[in-house]
């Protein structure tokens, strides 16, 4: 008889952004008339810049003759990108070396498939809210799950304390959903804690190009971070890459672990076998684009777009400081994370939005418990849409 996965039966029944989507898809059948303001889904809205499409264009012609013509390219991405990224690193003077580095098709893959990589008996600490994939993904391993706490009075950046067990923390800085980021001091922090228990932070830095003060844009600006962090990253908010998928994933030489019978293991060979047993790579016409977006003029480009949506999430957090509304992120973030107004419970919110104003964010419960009282609302939409949305919040609030 077929044994299957009862993990599964752990799981929400929805996934939370197809919640999202449900309840306004029936808002807008029920209403054709009223226009929606999607302000939910952190999805980019800019297109490709410049530097990438031309890439892109010379990438396909590149496939068109048989000189330039790839077929089967490396696992673990081609060197060019490779050592784009490791050069990327060095502008915020990290020293990684190539083969350090995976080219993945994004790090929502690569922080759901890292499980691979670790026994079942772990336990795993996720801090609450969170993006979901992390919970999820090691709630379909089956893994002892624990929960820190993220709360409005540590502005959202748990911190070690006493007592404390962890084998694999999960940390994002600048965090999904909260918008907050942990400063050099904390991260330090973090990182003599896992190498004091032996334990691996698994650090997700997609939103490190929105970083505009001293907060590490990496986990490796931090000492002793090469001996218990693995750190994914992401062309998506970077570059606009959500459609054209491209990311990399940092996994230090120096990580190796002790196993059972006191044998070594390297976490860098693992997830080299894992990847070429388990992934073919990415398309070498999208890996060339990389490569082109982490050039010095193609990341002047991205920069342009990045400082757009910047504009845009202060335009957003300006409506809730004028009306006395705690809110975290704006600033180093595209989100911004506020308390719900008169106590409201976010799903209720959200169903407030919609049906008053036709504005769509995200509900903070489906990040969890820590979030029931909170809203995140991104900065992703066109200025337009940003300010037309901001207006509708002001006579929401008043």
């Amino acid at each position: 008889m077929l044994q299957i996965n009862e993990n599964y039966l752990n799981l929400k029944q929805n996934y939370l952004f197809s919640e999202v989507a449900q309840r306004t898809n029936k808002y807008i059948n029920e209403h054709p008339d009223k226009p929606i303001i999607r302000l939910g889904i952190g999805d980019v809205t800019k297109p490709l810049t410049k530097k990438t499409i031309e890439a892109l264009h010379d990438a396909a012609d590149h496939m068109s003759k048989t000189e330039t013509f790839k077929g089967y390219g490396p696992e673990q991405g081609y060197d060019f990108l490779r050592n784009a990224v490791v050069d990327y690193y060095k502008k915020n003077n990290v020293d990684i070396e190539m083969k350090e580095v995976f080219i993945s098709d994004g790090a929502k893959s690569d922080t759901g498939n890292i499980t691979d990589l670790f026994g079942p008996d772990n336990i795993v600490l996720i801090p609450d809210p969170v993006y979901p994939v992390y919970m999820d993904t090691n709630i379909m391993n089956g893994r002892n799950i624990r929960f820190m706490d993220a709360n409005k009075e540590n502005g959202f950046t748990p911190m070690p304390y006493d007592g404390l067990e962890a084998d694999i923390i999960y940390i994002c800085s600048p965090n999904n959903p909260t918008g907050a980021a942990y400063t050099r001091e904390q991260l330090k922090v973090w990182v003599d804690f896992a190498l004091e228990h032996n334990s691996l932070i698994l650090f997700d830095a997609a939103y490190e190009c929105f970083i505009e003060d001293d907060t590490p844009h990496s986990i490796f600006e931090i000492e002793g971070a090469k001996k218990c962090a693995i750190e994914f990253c992401s062309l998506s908010k970077t570059a606009g890459f959500t459609g054209t998928r491209c990311g990399y994933t940092i996994v230090p030489l120096e990580l190796v672990f002790k196993t059972s019978n006191g044998s070594e293991m390297s976490l860098n060979s693992m997830w080299t076998r894992r990847q070429t047993t388990k992934f073919n790579g990415v398309p070498y016409v999208i890996q060339y684009a990389a490569a082109a977006t982490l050039s010095e003029e193609g990341i002047k480009e991205c920069k342009e777009n990045i400082a757009y949506y910047k504009e845009n999430a202060r335009i957003i957090a300006s409506v809730f400081e004028k009306k006395g509304i705690t809110y975290f992120g704006g600033k180093n973030s595209p989100y911004i994370w506020f308390e719900c107004p008169n106590g409201m419970e976010s799903w209720d919110f959200f169903d407030y939005m919609l049906n008053e104003i036709q504005v769509v964010g995200t509900p903070g419960a489906g990040f969890g418990a820590n979030g029931n009282n909170f809203f995140r609302l991104t900065a992703f939409g066109s200025r337009e849409n940003t300010i037309e949305a901001v207006n509708r919040i002001d006579k929401l609030l008043s």
